[in-house]
């Protein structure tokens, strides 16, 4: 077994320069979710809750995009949290089955499912990229969009959407300057 010559602060250092901070997800997702939040007031509410659930197929590869271009390098194989990184990335997607269940019971409440997720989602990132801003997105994803679909009954599936595009994109720029700042001068 290969030892590392990372330290944490340095492993930690690189995980937020090579994802600038997860800004571009947060940018690509943001997009993806506001854009169906528009298209749903186009097109029944069965479709664009299935265009919901599916997004993540057209903002992942353009998160990547992204995350290339406003990163600072790629992460070394070598990083010990780079597997981390990689199960915390790829948590949220069990979550699937249960908004296949709320999409069966209830599509008006997918937005507000796959929130809450979302929001479960960030609460680790708020250690690995050493900021609370995290902690703040996923309270606010998830809780705003319970509150709108708990008290709004008019568009509330498209708002939720809306709302959730426009939390990732207030977002993206704190994390990515929380980011930046953190790893000035990091390769």
């Amino acid at each position: 077994m290969a030892t590392s010559t990372y330290s944490l602060e340095q492993a930690l250092d690189e995980v937020s320069a090579s994802s600038a901070g997860g800004a571009p997800f947060l940018i690509a997702y943001g997009a993806t979710f506001a854009l169906t939040g528009v298209l749903s007031f186009f097109i029944s509410l069965e479709v664009a809750a299935l265009v919901a659930m599916f997004q993540g197929g057209v903002a992942l590869p353009a998160a990547f995009w992204l995350e290339r271009r406003l990163g600072r390098g790629r992460m070394a194989q070598d990083n010990p949290l780079r597997s981390l990184s990689v199960q915390l990335a790829m948590s949220q997607a069990l979550g699937l089955p249960a908004v296949i269940i709320a999409y069966n019971l209830n599509p008006v409440a997918v937005p507000a499912i796959l929130a809450g997720f979302g929001g479960v989602h960030f609460v680790p990132y708020a250690w690995l990229h050493r900021t609370h801003l995290y902690i703040y997105l996923g309270a606010a994803v998830a809780l705003g969009s319970f509150a709108i679909l708990v008290f709004l009954d008019a568009n509330r599936f498209a708002i939720t959407l809306l709302f959730i595009g426009l939390v990732y994109w207030i977002a993206a720029p704190l994390v990515y300057r929380h980011a930046a700042g953190l790893v000035e001068g990091v390769a």
